[in-house]
Protein backbone atom coordinates (compact mmCIF):
# COMPACT_ATOMS: atom_id res chain seq x y z
CA UNK A 1 0.00 0.00 0.00
CA UNK A 2 1.74 3.88 -1.02
CA UNK A 3 1.90 6.26 0.98
CA UNK A 4 -0.93 8.21 -0.41
CA UNK A 5 -3.47 5.33 -0.37
CA UNK A 6 -2.52 4.41 3.54
CA UNK A 7 -3.09 7.93 4.31
CA UNK A 8 -6.68 8.27 2.20
CA UNK A 9 -7.77 4.84 3.93
CA UNK A 10 -6.72 6.57 7.74
CA UNK A 11 -8.83 9.20 6.79
CA UNK A 12 -11.89 7.27 5.55
CA UNK A 13 -11.48 5.60 9.18
CA UNK A 14 -11.35 8.28 11.08
CA UNK A 15 -14.65 9.66 9.38
CA UNK A 16 -16.61 6.12 9.87
CA UNK A 17 -15.85 6.56 13.37
CA UNK A 18 -17.03 9.82 13.19
CA UNK A 19 -19.90 9.36 12.05
CA UNK A 20 -20.95 6.32 13.86
CA UNK A 21 -19.86 7.84 17.47
CA UNK A 22 -21.91 11.38 16.54
CA UNK A 23 -26.07 10.04 15.80
CA UNK A 24 -27.52 12.57 13.29
CA UNK A 25 -29.46 14.90 14.60
CA UNK A 26 -33.02 16.41 13.62
CA UNK A 27 -33.22 19.36 12.54
CA UNK A 28 -34.07 22.00 15.48
CA UNK A 29 -38.24 22.23 15.43
CA UNK A 30 -38.52 19.25 13.18
CA UNK A 31 -40.23 17.08 15.66
CA UNK A 32 -42.56 19.75 16.49
CA UNK A 33 -43.53 20.15 12.93
CA UNK A 34 -44.53 16.60 11.83
CA UNK A 35 -46.26 16.37 15.16
CA UNK A 36 -48.27 19.48 14.40
CA UNK A 37 -48.56 18.23 10.31
CA UNK A 38 -50.10 15.21 11.54
CA UNK A 39 -54.02 15.96 12.42
CA UNK A 40 -55.03 13.35 14.30
CA UNK A 41 -52.12 12.44 16.50
CA UNK A 42 -53.22 9.93 19.92
CA UNK A 43 -54.98 12.68 21.96
CA UNK A 44 -58.08 10.81 24.38
CA UNK A 45 -60.41 14.18 23.98
CA UNK A 46 -60.49 13.33 20.13
CA UNK A 47 -60.60 9.77 20.63
CA UNK A 48 -63.31 9.88 22.43
CA UNK A 49 -65.00 12.58 20.18
CA UNK A 50 -64.92 10.42 17.43
CA UNK A 51 -66.49 6.92 19.44
CA UNK A 52 -68.76 9.16 20.15
CA UNK A 53 -69.82 10.45 17.07
CA UNK A 54 -69.08 6.98 15.34
CA UNK A 55 -71.58 5.15 17.69
CA UNK A 56 -74.27 7.71 17.08
CA UNK A 57 -73.27 7.37 13.23
CA UNK A 58 -74.35 3.81 13.62
CA UNK A 59 -77.21 4.33 15.71
CA UNK A 60 -78.78 6.45 12.44
CA UNK A 61 -77.83 3.89 9.95
CA UNK A 62 -78.54 0.41 11.12
CA UNK A 63 -80.32 0.97 14.31
CA UNK A 64 -81.97 -2.25 14.55
CA UNK A 65 -78.59 -3.72 15.82
CA UNK A 66 -78.67 -2.03 18.52
CA UNK A 67 -81.87 -2.89 20.24
CA UNK A 68 -84.52 -5.13 19.51
CA UNK A 69 -87.29 -2.97 20.70
CA UNK A 70 -90.37 -1.00 18.85
CA UNK A 71 -89.57 2.51 19.63
CA UNK A 72 -93.15 3.12 18.62
CA UNK A 73 -94.94 0.77 20.95
CA UNK A 74 -95.81 0.15 24.07
CA UNK A 75 -95.15 -2.78 26.39
CA UNK A 76 -97.84 -3.91 28.77
CA UNK A 77 -97.10 -3.58 32.41
CA UNK A 78 -93.72 -1.92 31.71
CA UNK A 79 -94.74 1.73 32.12
CA UNK A 80 -92.21 3.79 33.90
CA UNK A 81 -89.96 1.18 34.86
CA UNK A 82 -86.33 2.31 36.36
CA UNK A 83 -83.24 1.57 34.16
CA UNK A 84 -82.51 -2.35 34.19
CA UNK A 85 -80.84 -5.27 32.51
CA UNK A 86 -83.98 -5.26 30.45
CA UNK A 87 -84.39 -1.70 29.82
CA UNK A 88 -80.85 -0.33 30.11
CA UNK A 89 -82.43 3.34 30.39
CA UNK A 90 -86.12 2.13 31.35
CA UNK A 91 -89.21 2.96 30.29
CA UNK A 92 -91.72 6.13 29.47
CA UNK A 93 -95.14 6.45 30.12
CA UNK A 94 -96.40 4.02 27.55
CA UNK A 95 -93.87 1.11 27.96
CA UNK A 96 -91.60 2.41 25.69
CA UNK A 97 -88.19 1.39 25.88
CA UNK A 98 -86.21 4.72 26.53
CA UNK A 99 -82.84 3.27 24.70
CA UNK A 100 -84.63 2.31 21.48
CA UNK A 101 -86.22 5.63 21.40
CA UNK A 102 -83.51 7.79 21.76
CA UNK A 103 -81.14 5.10 19.05
CA UNK A 104 -84.18 5.24 16.85
CA UNK A 105 -84.35 8.78 17.22
CA UNK A 106 -80.84 9.77 15.94
CA UNK A 107 -82.26 9.30 12.56
CA UNK A 108 -84.68 12.60 12.46
CA UNK A 109 -81.86 14.55 14.87
CA UNK A 110 -78.70 13.62 12.47
CA UNK A 111 -80.58 14.07 8.47
CA UNK A 112 -82.20 16.78 10.27
CA UNK A 113 -78.96 18.46 11.09
CA UNK A 114 -77.08 17.09 7.96
CA UNK A 115 -80.14 18.87 5.84
CA UNK A 116 -80.18 22.35 7.49
CA UNK A 117 -76.12 22.87 7.54
CA UNK A 118 -76.01 21.38 3.62
CA UNK A 119 -78.93 23.82 2.62
CA UNK A 120 -76.70 27.23 4.59
CA UNK A 121 -73.14 25.58 3.18
CA UNK A 122 -74.74 25.36 -0.58
CA UNK A 123 -76.65 29.23 -0.49
CA UNK A 124 -73.95 30.84 1.96
CA UNK A 125 -71.23 29.43 -0.03
CA UNK A 126 -73.00 30.68 -3.60
CA UNK A 127 -73.96 34.13 -2.14
CA UNK A 128 -70.20 34.50 -0.27
CA UNK A 129 -68.43 33.93 -3.62
CA UNK A 130 -70.38 36.29 -5.50
CA UNK A 131 -69.74 38.97 -3.12
CA UNK A 132 -66.18 38.37 -2.40
CA UNK A 133 -65.53 38.11 -6.17
CA UNK A 134 -67.82 40.27 -7.73
CA UNK A 135 -67.59 43.33 -5.34
CA UNK A 136 -69.33 46.90 -6.17
CA UNK A 137 -72.70 46.73 -5.50
CA UNK A 138 -73.58 42.96 -5.66
CA UNK A 139 -71.15 42.87 -2.41
CA UNK A 140 -73.25 45.66 -0.50
CA UNK A 141 -76.45 44.15 -1.65
CA UNK A 142 -75.90 40.01 -0.22
CA UNK A 143 -73.93 41.73 2.42
CA UNK A 144 -76.85 44.07 3.77
CA UNK A 145 -79.43 41.35 3.45
CA UNK A 146 -76.67 39.16 5.42
CA UNK A 147 -76.55 41.67 8.30
CA UNK A 148 -80.03 41.93 8.71
CA UNK A 149 -80.53 38.02 9.28
CA UNK A 150 -77.81 37.89 11.81
CA UNK A 151 -79.43 41.01 13.25
CA UNK A 152 -82.53 38.67 14.06
CA UNK A 153 -82.10 35.91 17.05
CA UNK A 154 -81.66 32.03 15.38
CA UNK A 155 -84.56 30.78 17.65
CA UNK A 156 -87.15 33.47 16.46
CA UNK A 157 -86.05 33.24 12.93
CA UNK A 158 -86.46 29.60 13.01
CA UNK A 159 -90.32 29.76 14.54
CA UNK A 160 -91.06 32.38 11.87
CA UNK A 161 -90.15 30.19 9.22
CA UNK A 162 -91.66 26.84 10.58
CA UNK A 163 -94.70 28.82 11.39
CA UNK A 164 -94.67 29.87 7.34
CA UNK A 165 -93.97 26.21 6.29
CA UNK A 166 -95.64 24.15 8.91
CA UNK A 167 -94.23 21.66 11.27
CA UNK A 168 -92.11 18.50 10.91
CA UNK A 169 -88.57 17.35 10.42
CA UNK A 170 -88.70 18.66 7.45
CA UNK A 171 -89.71 22.12 7.38
CA UNK A 172 -87.49 22.69 11.20
CA UNK A 173 -84.14 21.35 9.14
CA UNK A 174 -85.07 23.98 6.14
CA UNK A 175 -85.77 26.41 8.87
CA UNK A 176 -82.42 26.08 11.15
CA UNK A 177 -80.64 25.76 7.89
CA UNK A 178 -81.76 29.23 6.78
CA UNK A 179 -80.74 31.04 9.72
CA UNK A 180 -77.15 29.68 9.02
CA UNK A 181 -76.89 30.62 5.30
CA UNK A 182 -75.98 34.55 7.05
CA UNK A 183 -73.50 32.78 8.83
CA UNK A 184 -71.61 30.69 5.92
CA UNK A 185 -72.33 34.17 3.53
CA UNK A 186 -70.25 36.34 5.55
CA UNK A 187 -67.40 33.82 6.31
CA UNK A 188 -66.78 32.52 2.72
CA UNK A 189 -67.21 36.15 1.91
CA UNK A 190 -64.05 37.00 3.93
CA UNK A 191 -62.17 33.98 2.84
CA UNK A 192 -62.51 34.97 -0.34
CA UNK A 193 -61.52 38.55 -0.12
CA UNK A 194 -58.14 37.59 1.17
CA UNK A 195 -57.66 34.90 -1.18
CA UNK A 196 -57.76 37.21 -3.99
CA UNK A 197 -55.47 39.07 -2.88
CA UNK A 198 -52.98 36.72 -2.61
CA UNK A 199 -49.74 37.14 -4.86
CA UNK A 200 -50.50 33.89 -6.92
CA UNK A 201 -54.41 35.06 -7.27
CA UNK A 202 -52.63 38.13 -9.29
CA UNK A 203 -49.70 36.17 -11.02
CA UNK A 204 -52.72 33.85 -12.28
CA UNK A 205 -54.88 37.09 -13.42
CA UNK A 206 -51.28 38.66 -15.46
CA UNK A 207 -50.78 35.37 -17.02
CA UNK A 208 -53.93 35.34 -18.63
CA UNK A 209 -56.26 33.67 -16.28
CA UNK A 210 -60.04 34.09 -17.04
CA UNK A 211 -62.31 35.02 -13.90
CA UNK A 212 -64.30 31.86 -13.81
CA UNK A 213 -60.74 29.64 -14.30
CA UNK A 214 -58.71 31.46 -11.56
CA UNK A 215 -62.05 31.24 -9.44
CA UNK A 216 -62.87 28.00 -9.57
CA UNK A 217 -58.73 26.59 -9.84
CA UNK A 218 -57.41 28.94 -7.07
CA UNK A 219 -59.54 31.04 -5.25
CA UNK A 220 -62.46 28.50 -4.09
CA UNK A 221 -60.14 25.48 -3.13
CA UNK A 222 -58.07 27.82 -0.95
CA UNK A 223 -61.17 29.82 0.92
CA UNK A 224 -63.04 26.48 1.72
CA UNK A 225 -61.01 25.13 4.00
CA UNK A 226 -62.31 26.51 6.91
CA UNK A 227 -65.29 26.62 5.54
CA UNK A 228 -65.33 22.77 6.15
CA UNK A 229 -64.31 23.31 9.61
CA UNK A 230 -67.25 25.81 10.51
CA UNK A 231 -69.36 23.13 8.65
CA UNK A 232 -68.55 20.24 10.93
CA UNK A 233 -69.08 23.07 13.96
CA UNK A 234 -72.30 24.41 12.92
CA UNK A 235 -73.48 20.62 12.26
CA UNK A 236 -73.87 20.50 16.22
CA UNK A 237 -75.65 23.46 16.41
CA UNK A 238 -77.77 22.80 14.17
CA UNK A 239 -79.09 19.65 16.36
CA UNK A 240 -78.89 21.42 19.93
CA UNK A 241 -81.32 23.79 17.11
CA UNK A 242 -83.12 21.00 16.29
CA UNK A 243 -83.58 19.37 19.89
CA UNK A 244 -84.92 22.69 20.99
CA UNK A 245 -87.73 22.97 18.05
CA UNK A 246 -88.76 19.46 19.26
CA UNK A 247 -88.93 20.60 23.35
CA UNK A 248 -90.98 23.41 21.71
CA UNK A 249 -93.71 21.22 19.99
CA UNK A 250 -92.64 22.70 16.41
CA UNK A 251 -90.48 19.53 15.41
CA UNK A 252 -91.74 15.77 14.44
CA UNK A 253 -94.80 15.42 16.17
CA UNK A 254 -95.34 12.37 18.62
CA UNK A 255 -94.54 9.24 18.51
CA UNK A 256 -91.87 10.14 16.39
CA UNK A 257 -88.51 9.44 18.53
CA UNK A 258 -86.79 12.88 18.33
CA UNK A 259 -84.40 13.81 20.51
CA UNK A 260 -86.33 17.32 21.72
CA UNK A 261 -89.51 15.43 21.44
CA UNK A 262 -88.24 13.15 23.83
CA UNK A 263 -86.68 15.40 27.20
CA UNK A 264 -90.09 17.16 26.30
CA UNK A 265 -92.35 13.91 26.66
CA UNK A 266 -90.39 13.34 29.84
CA UNK A 267 -90.32 16.58 31.20
CA UNK A 268 -93.59 16.19 33.68
CA UNK A 269 -92.25 13.27 35.25
CA UNK A 270 -88.79 14.57 36.30
CA UNK A 271 -89.51 13.98 39.93
CA UNK A 272 -90.56 10.21 39.63
CA UNK A 273 -88.64 9.21 36.31
CA UNK A 274 -85.53 11.27 36.38
CA UNK A 275 -84.08 9.00 33.42
CA UNK A 276 -86.99 10.43 30.73
CA UNK A 277 -85.25 13.97 30.54
CA UNK A 278 -81.80 13.31 31.62
CA UNK A 279 -80.92 9.99 29.31
CA UNK A 280 -81.16 11.76 26.05
CA UNK A 281 -80.58 15.43 27.12
CA UNK A 282 -77.01 13.50 27.80
CA UNK A 283 -77.14 12.37 24.33
CA UNK A 284 -77.85 15.62 23.00
CA UNK A 285 -74.79 17.39 25.23
CA UNK A 286 -72.22 14.30 24.51
CA UNK A 287 -73.06 14.71 21.00
CA UNK A 288 -72.86 18.65 20.28
CA UNK A 289 -69.90 18.07 22.90
CA UNK A 290 -67.89 15.71 20.17
CA UNK A 291 -68.37 17.22 17.21
CA UNK A 292 -67.29 20.88 18.24
CA UNK A 293 -64.16 18.86 19.04
CA UNK A 294 -64.03 17.37 16.17
CA UNK A 295 -64.35 20.46 14.47
CA UNK A 296 -61.45 22.14 16.46
CA UNK A 297 -59.42 20.14 15.75
CA UNK A 298 -60.19 20.27 11.66
CA UNK A 299 -59.77 23.82 11.53
CA UNK A 300 -56.56 23.31 13.81
CA UNK A 301 -55.46 21.02 10.21
CA UNK A 302 -56.41 24.10 7.93
CA UNK A 303 -54.35 26.48 9.48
Amino acid sequence: MTSFDAAHYHDSANHADTSDALPVQQPRGEGKRLARGFPFRVRPGLLLAILIVAVVVLWALIPGAFTSYNPVEGLPGQHLKAPSAAHLLGTDSLGRDLYARIIYGSIHSLSGALAAVGIALVIGTVLGVLAGSLGGWTETVIMRIVDVLLSIPDLLLSLSIIVLLGFGTVNAAIAVGCTLIAKFARLVRSEVVTVRRSEYVEAAFGSGGTFYRVLWRHILPNSLTSVIAFAALQSGWAILQLSTLGFLGYGAPPPTPEWGLLIAEGRNYIATAWWLTTAPGLVVVLVVISINRISRSLAEVGK
